[in-house]
């Protein structure tokens, strides 16, 4: 019987646990076609070392791998906690300030200061993926008083995301253009764009690099329910979107339709670009 050729790419996030050479080689031999570097996270000088090793491992092996920069995005994150971690009760009041606070079970301080500007009474916000989750009671001043909706526990720094709730901020942050250049200039094969609301956040990319003298493969990762709005608007300047496995911005029940994706399947592609959904 003769197999068809697989057509589906392996997308593998390269982290701690699989850096040394001798794991990426054994990633590459058993089907990653594409190696993932996330910039939320590590150094330039650690990211340089990393794809060199990449390189190396692919041309040990005798195989081909793209190399796919993350960029880091708007990242929302509560801020320090005296003590952690701290469990947050179902119905208990919980304050979020944009101010710099010491935080404790019942307030911690925000890096987004333009929150108490965005949300209103009755908005959700969630926290650690999900795993806990606040409804707005009040916005007084730099204060933003909540009530626990979906208690748990919180330790610093966690991700704060809000469903449905326009931020007022592009996705494409200065630190995005930073590590944009630096990912260019190494050559990698393609660029992902972190929470992407709409065609504007592809532009912008789009722009910098063009002004760097490159014209990078670009993948919109949908996280953000106003990206799902502007879904077709967004397939439009771009050749890939990706979905985040866990989508907290999204009722379980909902999904990106493959017929959406359909627009982009008869893009050809070389053999360094893959086509397709990645999570």
């Amino acid at each position: 019987m003769n197999v068809p050729a697989r057509k589906t790419k392996i997308v593998c996030t390269i982290g701690p646990a699989c850096r040394s050479r001798e794991t990426l080689e054994h990633m590459i031999i058993n089907g990653m076609n594409v190696a993932r570097l996330n910039f939320a996270h590590g150094d330039f000088e650690s990211h340089k070392e990393l794809i060199a090793d990449i390189r190396a491992a692919a041309k040990t092996v005798g195989e081909r791998v793209a190399i796919l920069a993350d960029l880091p995005g708007p990242k929302m994150r509560i801020g320090h906690l005296a003590e952690e971690p701290i469990e947050l009760e179902r119905g208990q009041a919980f304050t979020l300030v944009s101010n710099e606070i010491e935080g404790n079970s019942k307030c911690v301080s925000m890096n987004f200061k333009g929150l108490p500007k965005v949300v209103r009474p009755g908005d959700t916000i969630f926290i650690n993926d999900g795993l806990v989750q606040l409804k707005v009671e009040k916005v007084d001043g730099e204060e933003v008083h909540c009530e626990v909706m979906v208690g748990g526990q919180l330790r610093s720094h966690k991700g704060v995301n809000f469903p449905g709730i326009d931020l007022g901020i592009s996705a494409f942050t200065d630190r995005d253009h930073e590590c944009l250049k630096f990912a260019l200039k190494q050559g990698v094969d393609a660029i992902g764009e972190s929470f992407v609301q709409g065609p504007d956040d592809i532009l912008a990319l789009r722009k910098a690099a063009t002004e760097a003298g490159y014209n990078p493969f670009i993948i919109a990762k949908i996280e953000r329910s106003q990206a799902l709005e502007n879904i077709d608007g967004i397939l439009d300047f771009l050749e890939i979107i990706g979905r985040k496995a866990n989508l907290v911005n999204f009722p379980a029940h909902v999904e990106i339709r493959v017929d959406k994706s359909g627009r982009i399947n008869p893009i050809e592609v070389n053999p360094l670009r893959f086509g397709g959904w990645c999570t």
